[in-house]
């Protein structure tokens, strides 16, 4: 080999050296914490054709949202069945999204289940979960019909429309 290549594979090297130095370096900063939206507020409303359930978020990223039609909701983490008043039952899960602050402490004041009188179809709403950056909704309804479910932004939001 000769010493113009020793040289050339010699400094190839140490920038190499000095680039994983720098990435090492910029990790922590670049792979921040993700902040994980809470949700602070569970509003309901009854509107033409439809039940609306929202769920208000602090800001953060949107998070993706589904939902099931199941024969009983189950609580997460605990695996118990979550007693709601309803014929049928919808869980709902929106990730990533919690109940909770960095410190454990709820961001959600109100209660973790209640009859919602005021709407024709959707008899009642509970939270379900709240683990791993998944937050889980039960809702129990007297029919089985139509349900949509999305997010806004600017304020997060996510909404699910229960149809009558």
């Amino acid at each position: 080999m000769t010493r113009t290549l020793r040289r050339a594979l010699g400094a190839l090297a140490a920038t190499a050296l000095m680039l994983t130095g720098a990435i090492a370096a910029a990790s922590p900063a670049s792979f921040a914490a993700q902040v994980i939206p809470t949700m602070t507020n569970i509003r309901t409303g009854q509107n033409p054709g439809f039940d609306r359930i929202v769920l208000d978020l602090t800001a953060g990223p949107a998070p993706a949202v589904r939902y099931d039609l199941v024969d009983e909701l189950i609580a997460d983490g605990s695996g118990e069945i979550v007693w709601l008043t309803g014929e049928y039952f919808i869980a709902v899960a929106a990730t990533p999204a919690a109940a909770h602050d960095s410190a454990g402490n709820p961001t959600y004041p109100g209660p973790q289940k209640f009859r919602t009188r005021n709407l024709r179809n959707v008899m009642a709403v509970a939270v379900t979960g709240d683990y791993e950056g998944v937050l889980s909704i039960g809702l129990g309804v007297r029919s089985r019909t139509p349900v949509t479910v999305f997010t806004l932004t600017s304020p997060n939001r996510v909404v699910i429309d229960v149809g009558h």
